[in-house]
């Protein structure tokens, strides 16, 4: 009897491990930034790009210069 309760305890903590992610279960769902619409303009992908950080304030201004016409 002891041996049924260790084992059913084992067997629910290694499911809610396996939940959490932990044991290489279902991983927390990453954000993935979707592609730019056919309409965007250059500049405002470059906009987009500097307020996700990809790119610094340096590279910004200097997309931004050649960009502006």
């Amino acid at each position: 009897m002891f041996l049924v309760l260790v084992s059913a305890a084992a067997a629910v903590a290694a499911w809610a491990l396996s939940r959490s992610g932990l044991l290489g279960g279902t991983a927390p769902e990453r954000t993935v930034e979707p592609a730019p619409a056919a309409d965007d303009t250059a500049l405002e992908i470059v906009r987009r790009r500097y307020a996700r950080g990809e790119i610094t304030r340096d590279e910004y201004e200097s997309l931004r210069r050649d960009l502006d016409v």
